[in-house]
């Protein structure tokens, strides 16, 4: 069972159900994924999404990565994908990690792409969900390959348009 911890800065449109869209991207990026199977069953699993400003993802970014600018999304795994075959036989609960999604950022990639900010949004966490799950696409073409057939997967699941057919 994945747990979903939530937290949504005043930036975010109120109107817009942040807490179910995080709790449902991660649970299809979970499903759609190779780790699916390791947390099956009676595995407690956290997860802390944080819809925030560009400014606190430009520090966290440069303090964590050395980039000292804005990305749209930041993960920041709290096990080694080595250590995920233990959470099967964990007691407990486990802290996967933190996923930290900007909101400007986010909402510019949106309208460049022409879709909504909660769709861009919902492919944002899917694919920091990923990386906290131990799927890289810096690693090469093989990895790239698998996190966005995957991020397909799980995107598909939720109603979200092919991200990467739209747009190349």
């Amino acid at each position: 069972m994945i747990l979903v911890e939530t937290d949504v800065s005043e930036e975010w449109d109120s109107s817009t159900g942040w807490v179910d869209l995080a709790d449902e991207a991660v649970k299809a990026a979970v499903a759609e994924s190779d780790a699916r199977h390791l947390l099956a069953g009676g595995v407690a699993a956290e997860v802390s999404v944080r819809f925030t400003s560009d400014k606190e993802v430009k520090a966290l970014n440069a303090s964590w990565r050395g980039k000292d600018r804005a990305t749209n999304v930041l993960s920041f795994p709290m096990l080694d994908p080595a250590e995920l075959p233990s959470l099967a036989r964990a007691e407990g609960e486990s802290l996967l990690g933190d996923i930290v999604v900007a909101h400007g950022v986010c909402a510019e990639e949106a309208a460049a792409k022409g879709i909504s900010v909660r769709d861009h949004a919902r492919h944002l966490v899917v694919h920091g969900m990923l990386h906290l799950l131990g799927y890289d696409h810096e690693r090469g073409d093989a990895e790239a390959e698998a996190m966005e057939a995957a991020e397909r997967r799980a995107l598909a699941a939720l109603g979200v348009a092919d991200p990467y057919e739209m747009h190349g």
